[in-house]
């Protein structure tokens, strides 16, 4: 287990350097809320850097025509705009899309919802900028929109990927390693649920701060591990991993808020969304393992030093996110 925490610490030092671009990478979204007959709030939001925003721009269907001018308002780290637009015999039919995107490294998030209670949710692409709104979505279109919404949430979300790269360093027993992913699985899972169905709340933004604080929990407690001594986290991980699974947990319900759920199948978009989540943070944890087997056969590395390395490389991606989420906390 030596080797392989040598070779996750690399893939630490990895996901630290590609934590510099995703801040390149985020997703545009776009709703539409059809508050009247035909009449549609649209609220629209756009990544931005400081003063520069990502040149994307709405298009909607030729049957539509804007009620009220675009508002447009600088919030944290986006652009927004928000405008009425009525569309003669609504939006069934038309075709949506963002100019601009095909040049982009991001994505569009598109959500719908008509005056019936049914909702829409497309995710638009680089190569796939426009779709043709169908009105409504079946069961089964539902389950695979939320389902690959989950998985790209998680393999998205460098923090939560951070975190669990952090249990996988700290815990050298495969056995605990499992059933401490299995906590942390648990313990999100009823705090994404309970959080998406209105039981219970936190605000975001100190839910966002303590995350990053999690990790950096745990990388200090790596910095602080030797050989032959059992610390708390090292003897009882699976408790931990449970206890930060729990804000984790808010944290991925944010996301699926923003995002909405229809109304029509909040049973199933949330329960797929969830599985979602599950099978990408099984799909790192796999691809870990099957990269570390891959280079088995390298020659020895000093083990503990890139141990080591990467809880200083997690710790420091931890605060780099901490900061700015304690000020938008202040703020």
């Amino acid at each position: 287990m030596t080797r392989l925490a040598a070779f996750l610490a690399l893939l630490a030092m990895i996901l630290l350097a590609g934590a510099a671009s995703a801040h390149e990478i985020r997703p545009a979204y776009l709703d539409l809320r059809e508050t009247t007959a035909d009449t549609f709030s649209v609220a629209w939001k756009v990544p931005s850097t400081g003063d520069m925003r990502f040149a994307l721009h709405v298009r909607l269907p030729a049957s539509c025509a804007t009620q009220t001018e675009p508002t447009p308002s600088m919030e944290a780290d986006a652009y927004f705009e928000r405008w009425t637009a009525v569309c003669a015999g609504g939006l069934k039919g038309g075709t949506i899309g963002i100019d601009g995107l095909a040049s982009t490294m991001t994505d569009v998030l598109v959500r719908i919802e008509y005056a019936t209670g049914d909702a829409e949710v497309k995710r638009l692409l680089p190569d796939s900028p426009s779709f043709v709104a169908a009105g409504t979505q079946t069961g089964l279109e539902v389950a695979g929109t939320y389902f690959l919404l989950g998985v790209d949430h998680i393999l998205s979300g460098l923090d939560h990927l951070l975190f669990v790269l952090a249990l996988m360093l700290l815990i050298r027993d495969r056995w605990m390693l499992l059933k401490t992913i299995t906590a942390f699985t648990i313990a999100h899972s009823i705090t994404l649920a309970g959080a998406a169905l209105g039981y219970f709340s936190l605000p975001q933004a100190p839910v966002e701060a303590t995350i990053a604080l999690s990790i950096a929990f745990v990388a200090s407690e790596l910095v602080k591990s030797r050989p032959g001594e059992r610390r708390l986290s090292e003897a009882y991980p699976w408790v931990v991993a449970f206890a930060f699974g729990l804000l984790h947990g808010f944290g991925f319900a944010g996301a699926l808020k923003e995002i909405g759920l229809p109304q029509s199948d909040v049973p199933l978009s949330l329960l797929t969304f969830n599985l979602g989540v599950e099978a990408g943070q099984l799909i790192f944890v796999a691809g870990a393992l099957v990269l570390w087997k891959a280079v088995q056969a390298l020659a020895e590395l000093p083990i503990e030093r890139l141990r080591l390395f990467g809880a200083y490389a997690i710790g420091t991606a931890a605060m780099v996110w901490l900061v700015p989420r304690l000020a938008a906390l202040i703020a």
